[in-house]
């Protein structure tokens, strides 16, 4: 009711701003406790039950490709320097502690929740070594990052996690812009800057100021430092807590002029208080997200692997998609995107998670911020937050989980920021749009599919996946066959449709717009295995049905699936087994259960499909050890539960289904009261 009254009372933005933060720290009690999620005993089937190391679906290697020139902004990742022991946080937390002690100590708390984050190609690094900062620097210029901001703690003439940043002021060879941003918080046990159990606090006062600009003058001087205009930029995280933010910045501003600095950019970051940065003396702010937002909760949704969660669960995609289409304030302002945000590792079993976070998600809204919130004129700088906040999983260092998928997605926005709004897809034409994948685990039924496709499999781009002991077996058949394709080795795990989705996310990037997903069928369980493979390819793929289909999806943009008419089921009849992965499938896509009878799924996994249909399961990015080890499953498998949420993910993001026949402009299949290539099965 508190919360109602107060966001219904009329005030403008940034006193509600200071009037929120002033209430919360005398009386913290006040924040109302999270949701619960579900708890349903600890034998659910998606717990992780291997190692944290993992590969995701999505993975990418790192790539030493071009960057437009000239870049359409200037790109500045915050940088947090807490990667190396210090006496103070010896004593504080425990002898050796870093940021990393955090970082490996996380659980997961809920299913899909991917905890711990472990580093990927630069390891567990410590800062103290001058070849660390090297190794980050020449990362972040490859990927078209411009200049990091360093987090700079200054507690009244004591600093703190400097060794980083005095070694990039005495190795001019590190080529590399900074900016600084004095973490003016206390710091307390919480993490948070509140005022609870303070470790070391803050003591502002007109001589700290001139104390603090004098210490930093040797930065703001050196002629590698961050600028806007020809002047060193300087932010403030938390200009609400200087006692008088206008008299601080002209302390600062006089003490330039006078000791050769020369004009200096001061910026307050839009972290916890919003002020016009014109009202304090500033000349511009910087967006801080996640902060300053409340997308929808999604606690309550999560089934849990702890059973004490106190934590929260939020939807990273409203955040993003809220902060892309906000409008450029009247006030100067450096926009700024997030690559993800959960503190778990900060606040074990308390944290704060947003879902949903992806990489394509990210580049969208980094992309969007460069065409539509950059200031119409003056600075050219946009924030990421941030480059290495792994205890805060907001990182774009490669993980183990997702390799350089982050920073790949941040080089295709800048250079997507450099063209007219088209979308990748859309500067592709047919055939290159267009692909066929097969997963062929039974290499002699390959001849059988190519036979079918016929033309088509020398005129569309042809991919074959296949495990490696197989791979000389189907290079025969190719050759056989005069026909070139793409061979992807995977391993023997999900199936088809693991293969599947890790080719279709790469052909996605790669600006393919339509997909034929075949495989080598044989369901050796059954005596008319043969047909119903036979059945599905023929209705497929056939010459007449393949040219149909595909001028069926270029008159349909809204077309996401075209199934082989007579193989569509309804979902139900085959939920049993597979229920509880379903709708774990359901929570981790961020799509709703089904929730009528006829919603389907294609048995047989054989389909057309609009990649684009397919991104909130691409971007889930699914642990490959999530699927089980191959022991001739017949149902109810990660596998089985994917085949039945295709149609469900596609219809939830605003696409449509058809069955070929009517592509093909032949009169719909009579329906039949059964499927006689798979019974009904029972409850379980």
């Amino acid at each position: 009711m508190l919360r109602w009254v107060f966001r219904a009372m009329p005030m403008p933005e940034a006193m509600r701003d200071r009037v929120r933060q002033r209430v919360l720290n005398a009386a913290p009690a006040l924040i109302p406790p999270p949701e619960a999620g579900q708890w349903h005993g600890d034998d659910s089937p998606q717990r992780p039950r291997r190692h944290a190391g993992g590969r995701a679906i999505g993975y990418r290697e790192r790539t030493d490709a071009p960057l437009p020139d000239p870049l359409p902004a200037r790109l500045v990742a915050f940088y947090l320097p807490q990667f190396h022991p210090i006496p103070e946080n010896d004593a504080w937390w425990g002898p050796g502690f870093t940021e990393w002690r955090n970082v490996t100590r996380a659980l997961p708390q809920f299913e899909g929740h991917a905890q711990p984050r472990l580093p990927g190609d630069l390891g567990f690094y410590d800062l103290r070594l001058p070849d660390t900062l090297r190794a980050q620097t020449e990362l972040a210029r490859a990927y078209g990052i411009s200049a990091f901001c360093s987090y700079f703690y200054w507690f009244g003439g004591k600093t703190l996690l400097d060794t980083p940043l005095r070694q990039w002021l005495g190795d001019t060879s590190i080529d590399f812009p900074i900016c600084l941003c004095w973490a003016n918080e206390n710091w307390s046990r919480r993490w948070d800057g509140r005022e609870q159990d303070i470790l070391i606090g803050q003591s502002h006062s007109p001589d700290d100021d001139l104390a603090f600009i004098a210490h930093i003058a040797a930065y703001l001087r050196d002629p590698r430092y961050l600028r806007v205009d020809g002047r060193p930029v300087l932010l403030v995280y938390r200009t609400g807590l200087l006692p008088d933010p206008r008299a601080t910045a002209e302390r600062w501003r006089g003490w330039c002029r006078e000791n050769g600095v020369g004009e200096i950019h001061l910026a307050c970051v839009h972290s916890f208080e919003r002020d016009d940065p014109r009202s304090i003396g500033f000349d511009a702010a910087v967006e801080f997200p996640p902060n300053l937002s409340s997308p929808a909760s999604l606690t309550a949704e999560q089934r849990l692997l702890n059973p004490d969660y106190q934590g929260e669960v939020l939807d990273w995609r409203e955040l993003a998609g809220d902060w892309a289409k906000r409008g450029i304030p009247a006030y100067p302002m450096h926009p700024a995107v997030n690559c993800g945000w959960d503190n778990e590792p900060r606040r074990p079993g308390r944290g704060r998670t947003y879902l949903h976070a992806s990489p394509r998600g990210y580049r969208d809204w980094l992309e969007a911020t460069l065409r539509n919130r950059l200031p119409r004129s003056g600075s050219d700088l946009v924030f990421i937050n941030a480059w290495n906040e792994w205890a805060e999983g907001a990182v774009l260092e490669p993980d183990l989980r997702l390799g350089h998928a982050w920073l790949e997605a941040t080089r295709e926005a800048l250079f997507a920021g450099t063209t007219p709004r088209r979308t990748v897809a859309a500067r592709r034409a047919p055939p290159e749009n267009v692909a066929i994948v097969v997963h062929a685990w039974y290499p002699d039924v390959l001849p059988e599919i190519l036979g079918i496709l016929g033309d088509a499999a020398h005129e569309y781009r042809l991919v074959i996946t296949v495990p490696a002991e197989r791979r000389l077996a189907v290079e025969t058949v190719l050759r056989q066959q005069d026909t070139h394709a793409e061979i992807v080795e995977v391993e023997n795990r999900g199936r088809d449709i693991l293969p599947f989705l890790q080719v279709a996310g790469r052909l996605l990037d790669e600006g393919v717009d339509v997909v034929l997903k075949l495989h080598t069928k044989r369901s050796t369980h059954r005596e008319d295995g043969d047909t119903w493979r036979h059945e599905l390819l023929q209705r497929l793929a056939a010459p007449d049905r393949f040219r149909a289909v595909l001028a069926a999806f270029a008159e349909d943009p809204a077309l996401g699936v075209v199934g082989p008419e007579g193989h569509m089921q309804p979902l139900h009849y085959h939920w049993s087994a597979n229920e509880r992965r379903c709708l774990y499938l359901c929570r981790r896509t961020g799509i709703s259960a089904p929730a009528t009878d006829a919603d389907q799924f294609i048995a047989g996994s054989m389909a057309w499909f609009r990649l684009a249909s397919l991104r909130p399961l691409l971007d889930a990015h699914l642990q490959v050890d999530e699927f089980e080890d191959e022991e001739g499953q017949l149902d109810g498998t990660l596998a089985h539960a994917i085949e039945r949420v295709f149609l469900l993910i596609m219809k939830d993001a605003g696409f449509r289904v058809m069955a070929a026949a009517e592509c093909a402009g032949l009169p719909p299949q009579p329906e039949s009261t059964g499927y006689r290539f798979a019974g009904r099965p029972r409850s379980r």
